[in-house]
């Protein structure tokens, strides 16, 4: 169960388990500062634009690691743009056993889940001290029919989200166990890239545990699979860090060239 954060006055709408809200004077969300607009909702959006969206996002929430930031079943009211730090999210398996749905980072937009049914699906747990800019939905929802690009934006957002689940159900169900772990790795390194960080050393937020119940693998196929990319040359492994030593070898094990 994770730790919950001590509670303060959060702004209306915000879930009972996110982290306290500093005030707005102190941590003021700005879309034309961030350094993740153009992966974020704001992407080619205008000057006046960016402001109006601005209003939009009044405060952030700030999470340490194994917080909760909403949890399945809870009503929803906002989306969340990960602006530090990064969070997974997990459903419950029909057996009670947690299943990682999600792996979420800079830039990313969390809690769309909500959307159809008013309520979270899945539980958003940080991974790292993470923080998130909260924007209200019915204030987002109402200037989107204002400004065409965000509307535009925001089904893209959801169109990725889709596809996504497209994208795992594809994965669980005909690539084998290399397969599987060798698309995960390509997927961080393309992630990584393009927030402009190395692509080819980072660290995996998520345990062995977690990416096994996420790429629908056993622990031990996850370690003995690190293991031997490792031992073939394709990646060198110390605890989280990995190093991509052959990309090629990646591309090829997920059938790109």
């Amino acid at each position: 169960m994770p730790v919950q954060p001590r509670q303060s006055p959060a702004p209306a709408g915000a879930t009972p388990h996110a982290a306290p809200v500093i005030s707005i004077r102190d941590l003021k969300s700005h879309c034309t500062s961030c350094s993740m607009r153009e992966l974020c909702l704001p992407v080619g959006l205008g000057p006046d634009d960016l402001k109006l969206l601005d209003s939009v996002i009044g405060s952030r929430a700030r999470l340490k690691k194994g917080e909760s930031l909403y949890r399945a079943g809870e009503p929803f009211h906002a989306l969340y743009a990960v602006r530090l730090g990064s969070l997974k999210t997990t459903v419950l398996a029909e057996d009670g056993r947690e299943q990682v749905a999600g792996y979420h980072m800079l830039g990313d937009i969390i809690g769309l889940d909500g959307i159809g049914t008013d309520r979270h699906g899945c539980q958003a747990t940080a991974l790292e001290d993470t923080e998130v800019c909260i924007m209200q939905f019915q204030r987002l929802e109402e200037l989107a029919r204002k400004v065409p690009a965000l509307q535009h934006n925001l089904h893209r957002f959801l169109a990725r989200e889709i596809s996504r689940d497209h994208g795992v159900m594809l994965l669980l169900g005909s690539m084998r166990a290399e397969e599987r772990l060798a698309v995960f790795l390509v997927n961080l390194s393309e992630r990584y890239r393009r927030r402009g960080y190395s692509s080819t050393e980072f660290v995996l937020r998520m345990t062995r545990e977690e990416i096994g119940s996420y790429l629908g693998l056993k622990l031990e196929t996850v370690s003995r699979l690190f293991s031997r990319f490792q031992d073939e040359g394709v990646i060198q492994v110390q605890g989280r860090n990995i190093k991509v030593l052959e990309m090629a070898a990646l591309h090829r094990l997920v059938g790109q060239k």
